[in-house]
């Protein structure tokens, strides 16, 4: 069995694995991931696996010394990826764009695939048919645009993410949920429709912790699975062990 944990930028996520099937999943915060993770070794004897990809405050060394019974395998850049990678800065891309990518290349095959991930920030990443993975982008995520909105200014407050009625607001309140969450849905389909007019044969691929939240909202066809990340670093892992 593999315990598979996807350190983000405000959470972790843990997800034991046997084969492909999540037994068992848990977002746990930073400052409780090690007891978290510590309990979940104590009940699952046969876990002799851990896979963990970072883009959080948490680097290789704060593992060390966390369990004897599972050996600990890291996903970095230097790791083996399913695909050929023209990013130009490839030092600088995420552990979490990279797994999403080889996740994405590994479950479709032979398709164009769109990867979005919208967590903190929401991210964009595409792979061709011919697995090359080209790049995409990044902007501020629902709760990252809340909150700016709300710092950045002396008098609008800080909501929670809502559903707007209409596309023009009346009031304060429904000006900011309209802005922003009209905002990003129509950011995600321009993104779609825009990489979909120049590719056919593709898939759309939505993750993350919004991922249900914006699902319901958006025209394009597309994949919905908030598990796709973990799911993605077991493919990964299973892609280093047998390569």
């Amino acid at each position: 069995m593999l315990l598979a944990i996807d350190v983000g930028n405000t959470q972790i996520k843990l997800a034991v694995f046997e084969q492909n099937n999540i037994k068992i999943k848990k977002i746990v915060s930073l400052s409780s991931w090690k007891i978290e993770v510590q309990n979940i070794l104590d009940f699952n004897d046969l876990i002799d696996n851990i896979v963990v990809s970072s883009v959080g405050h948490l680097d290789e060394n704060e593992f060390n010394n966390i369990t004897s019974k599972a050996k600990l395998n890291f996903i970095t850049a230097n790791s083996k990826f399913p695909f050929i990678n023209s990013y130009t800065t490839p030092s600088t891309l995420g552990a979490d764009r990279m797994v999403l990518a080889a996740g994405a290349t590994l479950l479709f095959p032979n398709k164009n695939r769109l990867v979005i991930d919208a967590g903190t920030c929401v991210t964009y990443d595409f792979v061709d048919s011919d697995n090359v993975y080209h790049g995409g982008a990044i902007s501020p995520g629902i709760k990252l645009r809340y909150e700016s909105l709300h710092n950045y200014t002396a008098k609008l407050p800080l909501l929670s993410p809502e559903y707007p009625d209409e596309i023009i607001g009346i009031s304060t309140l429904q000006s900011i949920h309209s802005g922003i969450i009209n905002g990003i849905i129509f950011e995600i389909d321009g993104f779609i429709s825009s990489i979909m007019n120049n590719n056919d044969n593709f898939i759309i691929i939505l993750t993350g912790g919004d991922a249900e939240f914006l699902a319901k909202r958006l025209k394009n066809t597309i994949f919905a699975n908030p598990n796709f990340l973990l799911e993605s670093l077991n493919q990964t892992f299973q892609y280093n062990q047998n390569d």
